[in-house]
């Protein structure tokens, strides 16, 4: 799987229409914290709702090369099991592929006393700041030394009060999961509260954790001696929800989406509203009817709506490049502001390129006036979720287009050839 998707492309004809049932993966983002939380079970932890996806098959092979075992159990299913962990130095070569790597820092100081984690790798959107991470687990009683390698020491963690310089996941992600085995309590500051946070949180405690504050941002962690094995189901991802709405509304489409749960949705329902789009959420299936034309919802006094990011209960930024493709085929005018990274928009050249009419104001801020009739291309993936927006655009575009570095795409998403193809799209793989 691995060559295939270094070497191939997509080949996308466009203009096809987009009607169909599909059901949501699980959240990628909580998968890969969760794989690293198995690092502190003293016993076997059963994950369920995995996503068959390459940043997946990353952390695998690194908990594997800490010298646990992973076996599929089923379908997304995976048994994961530690027992005594054979070195606790993260490879160079799986930590460079992905910026997820990092999450095992956490485990490992508490579980081995002493961790050593080469740079992360991952998408190239801009600074990513890693200071959040040394700054919570300093507080918790690590030593850090940086020189080439990150190496974290610590003969005992003991809880404390922590505030993040930033709401950071992974950070926040990491602070839970060595705060969970430290001595005493922690209580964090300004702490991440995304639904993987949670969905990470909920696994500890199945474990045996002691976690207050759940969905909020301050968590208490009282620690405790030792964690078990569990049985955690993932949630449902809700980002790969929000780019098949926008695959709707950009391709005039008429779409099922199963599993997405309401309270993950209402960030992106607010935002999706200012670019005209509506839909019906009933239990854990959404429908949404984009065949009329979209119109921008202006602003009161007829002024122009500005989308914006911002950490949770904002709209996620990983969502931001799909709203972009989104307000090129919507009537009217907006403002994209995307404040959390500053290379992410540099990808709307290619969208200039298909016809789009766009105004690239800064590294943070387009106008974009639509609709405007794309027409295909060729282009390439600069990360996940853009390059998920370069498959919608090439959907709703006239004529062919080709995709390159799809490997940056199926790091995120399972299997996207055939569920689109599912859908009518037309779009398959090239060498």
């Amino acid at each position: 799987m691995e060559e295939r998707i270094n070497v191939a492309r997509y080949v996308i004809r466009g203009g096809r229409p987009i009607s169909g049932t599909i059901r949501v993966g699980g959240n990628k983002n909580a998968a890969l914290p969760c794989i690293a939380a198995a690092v502190l079970a003293e016993g076997e932890c059963v994950l369920r709702n995995v996503p068959d996806i390459e940043d997946v098959r990353v952390m695998l092979a690194v908990f594997r090369a800490l010298g646990g075992t992973a076996e599929p159990a089923g379908k997304g299913a995976w048994k994961l099991a530690m027992g005594d962990v054979r070195t606790a130095e993260v490879p160079r070569s799986e930590a460079a592929k992905i910026r997820a790597s990092i999450l095992f820092a956490g485990p490992l100081l508490a579980r081995m006393g002493e961790v050593e984690l080469p740079p992360p790798g991952g998408d190239v959107i801009g600074r990513r700041r890693l200071d959040t991470h040394f700054l919570a687990l300093t507080e918790l009683g690590a030593d850090v030394d940086i020189n080439g390698v990150f190496r974290f020491s610590a003969k005992r963690l003991r809880g404390a009060e922590i505030f993040l310089d930033e709401a950071s996941v992974t950070a926040t992600e990491n602070a839970v999961m060595a705060a969970s085995l430290a001595e005493g309590t922690a209580v964090l500051f300004n702490a991440a509260c995304e639904p993987h946070v949670q969905d990470l949180c909920r696994m500890l405690v199945q474990m045996g954790a002691c976690i207050e504050g759940i969905g909020s941002n301050v968590l208490t962690i009282r620690g405790v001696r030792k964690l078990g094995g569990c049985d955690y189901t993932i949630g449902a991802d809700f980002m790969e929800a929000g780019s098949f709405i926008g695959l709707a509304a950009s391709a005039r489409g008429c779409l099922t989406i199963e599993g997405p749960q309401v309270s993950d949705m209402r960030p992106a329902r607010t935002v999706f509203r200012k670019l005209g789009i509506v839909w019906e959420h009933e239990g854990s299936t959404l429908r949404i009817d984009a065949r009329p034309p979209l119109s921008v919802n202006e602003d009161l006094g007829g002024m122009i709506p500005k989308i914006d990011d911002a950490p949770w209960p904002g709209f996620p930024p990983d969502l931001m490049s799909t709203a972009t493709v989104v307000a090129t085929q919507v009537e009217g005018t907006v403002l994209i502001h995307e404040k959390m990274f500053e290379s992410r928009l540099f990808f709307v050249d290619m969208l200039i390129r298909m016809g789009a009419r766009i105004v690239l104001c800064d590294p943070h801020r387009a106008v974009i006036s639509g609709p405007s009739k794309l027409s295909g291309a060729e282009l390439t993936s600069p990360d996940v979720r853009a390059g998920m927006a370069m498959v919608i655009a090439a959907l709703c575009a006239q004529g062919e287009s080709t995709i390159r570095n799809i490997y940056q795409i199926e790091r995120g998403y399972e299997n996207l050839v055939e569920r689109l193809s599912g859908l009518g799209a037309d779009i398959c793989y090239s060498e």
